[in-house]
């Protein structure tokens, strides 16, 4: 890990928490012409239901965006909270930046990876933001 690096750090992931990931990725898709690149949870014979845990995976070519209804409260906001959920930043050495932002007093959100997800470690930082770090680019996301 670089002390001062000669670009910033780019934000590959967002992540917004929903009560429908379906119908929210359908407005980003027929809106903004995002590619969907897969979906969990959610039954093509409900479209009306939206379980927990449920979700959407969208890209712009660039960032890979999440569509998330949470089945916990990672942010400490309630269960039922809708909006920004966290963002996600892709860095050259993991445990390094998981030093340095322990060493800053940054608290780690306790996480549990699910099975064949994108493995990631999540912080709270500035104003309650959880961000996350990971190694390698999510799916949908630029390798740059």
């Amino acid at each position: 890990m670089s002390e001062s690096p000669r670009e910033p750090m780019r934000i590959r992931h967002i992540a917004m928490a929903s009560d429908h990931p379906g119908k929210a990725a359908e407005f980003y898709k027929s809106t903004f012409g995002f590619k969907e690149l897969r979906r969990f949870g959610l039954d093509p014979a409900r479209p009306d239901f939206a379980p927990r845990p449920s979700g959407v995976f969208l890209t712009d070519g660039a960032i890979n965006i999440a569509i998330l209804k949470f089945n916990d409260d990672q942010l400490k906001k309630g269960i039922d909270y809708i909006g920004l959920h966290h963002i996600g930043v892709v860095v050259d050495d993991v445990q390094s930046w998981m030093d340095k932002l322990e060493a800053m007093g940054l608290e780690r959100v306790p996480y549990d990876i699910p099975p064949n997800s994108h493995a990631e470690y999540k912080y709270r930082g500035p104003d309650g933001v959880v961000f996350d770090i990971t190694g390698h680019a999510w799916e949908g996301s630029a390798t740059d």
